[in-house]
């Protein structure tokens, strides 16, 4: 018995296997680009140095070459100033090109601070001294020859060494991205230490008023309301003293007690500013003498073998006298200690109690200040406080030796 063969060469009453049964080995792979996307945008970028390079190197060699060249006239110095300035354009661009096809990512420099600057000498001043256009002066300055030779090796291997183009491309943009990051990048250390100072001076600033407020407040409300009593008082005894002796001799007992609280009342007002004590004789008597006042019993152990500067025994003395006060309010301690000891550079202080636990810096206990005014400073301040306790708050402080804070002066 024979079977009939169909047109389709199979089988009468069989159909053909449907091409989703085709075995994959039979199949071509998928079609797809030789190579990738982010190697085109690799090759992309090559051959945009070139006319990017001509641009930078045209506008550098104008801007020096005229700046220079006028400097002994009176518009060298103001369009040097302005060259640089556009300087900084012209690295914004290639930052943004770097971004766009090599993924670099590299963050934009502090603008400068030009309407903060003063007048115009001062400007011009911080334009010309500006690290990141004269940064940008030299990335285009010597990018011209380095454009010139990527172009030219990445147009001649697209149609003659396109195998190992991908690698080629690689090869060349690693050295354009270590230039980018070198020259076009802000000075991270730098960068962040102004941020750093530019904050901590609005910190100092606003202590210092907040401590002249609460000052004038002071004496406002005490000393200054006393003597005016007291002014008041030995007035009305003057008027007395012929009429009514007894009466006069009086009030001028009731003055002598009032100029008393005056006095202990300055006293008071002096220790808040500056303690004797401290003075004197330093940060063991004075922490010793502070500590007498907490509510609850204090270890005090200083081991300084020479006195730190003034400004910051100054510092160490007001912050512990601060937690200590917050101890007597809110820790529900049986006993704490103070320790200070000095540590290469640094001045460190722990300030530790057996209380309740719970402290935190947003918690309102003034700690949230005692921090800002340590890191005005470059000091750091710590507080380990779990729930249940005990607490231990670490404040460290930069060292400066008491001869170089005179020396300074």
């Amino acid at each position: 018995m024979t079977e009939r063969i169909t047109s389709s060469g199979a089988p009468h009453g069989r159909r053909p296997p449907p091409p989703s049964a085709v075995p994959d080995g039979e199949r071509p792979p998928p079609p797809r680009l030789a190579l990738g996307g982010h190697t085109w945008r690799e090759i992309a970028h090559l051959l945009a140095n070139l006319p990017a390079s001509l641009v930078g190197f045209t506008y550098v060699v104008t801007l020096l070459s005229m700046g220079a060249g006028l400097t002994a006239t009176v518009i060298g110095l103001p369009l040097l100033a302005a060259g640089l300035l556009g300087a900084r354009q012209l690295g914004k661009l290639e930052r943004a090109r770097a971004r766009a096809l090599l993924g670099v990512r590299v963050e934009e420099p502090t603008p400068l601070p030009l309407r903060k600057g003063g007048g115009a000498l001062q400007r011009m001043w911080m334009a010309l001294k500006d690290p990141v256009g004269w940064r940008t002066v030299l990335y285009e300055f010597i990018r011209l020859p380095w454009g010139i030779a990527t172009f030219t090796v990445t147009f001649v291997s697209l149609f003659v060494l396109w195998p190992v183009l991908p690698f080629i491309a690689r090869g060349l943009t690693n050295v354009d991205r270590a230039m980018v990051r070198a020259l076009l990048s802000p000075s991270d250390e730098l960068e962040r230490r102004i941020a750093e100072l530019e904050s901590d001076r609005g910190v100092v600033v606003d202590t210092a008023a907040a401590d002249l407020r609460r000052i004038e407040r002071d004496l406002h409300d005490g000393a200054q309301a006393r003597l005016v009593n007291l002014a008041m008082g030995l007035g009305l005894a003057k008027e007395k003293l012929l009429e009514d002796p007894d009466s006069a001799a009086a009030m001028v007992e009731e003055a002598h007690g009032e100029v008393k609280l005056a006095l202990q009342e300055l006293r008071d007002l002096a220790r808040g500013i500056h303690p004797a004590v401290l003075t004197d004789r330093g940060l063991d008597a004075a922490l010793s003498a502070v500590a007498t006042r907490c509510t609850v019993p204090v270890k005090v152990t200083v081991d300084l073998e020479t006195r730190p500067a003034a400004a910051i025994e100054g510092i160490a003395y007001f912050t512990v006298s601060e937690l200590l006060q917050n101890i007597s309010k809110h820790s529900g301690a049986k006993s704490a200690s103070i320790d200070v000891w000095r540590a290469d550079e640094r001045l460190l202080i722990q300030v530790s109690d057996d209380g309740r636990g719970g402290a935190r810096l947003d918690a309102g206990t003034g700690m949230a200040g005692l921090a800002e005014r340590l890191g005005a400073v470059d000091g750091l301040f710590v507080v380990d406080s779990p729930v249940g306790g005990p607490t231990a708050v670490t404040a460290e402080l930069p060292w400066r030796d008491r001869g170089d804070e005179a020396r300074q002066r």
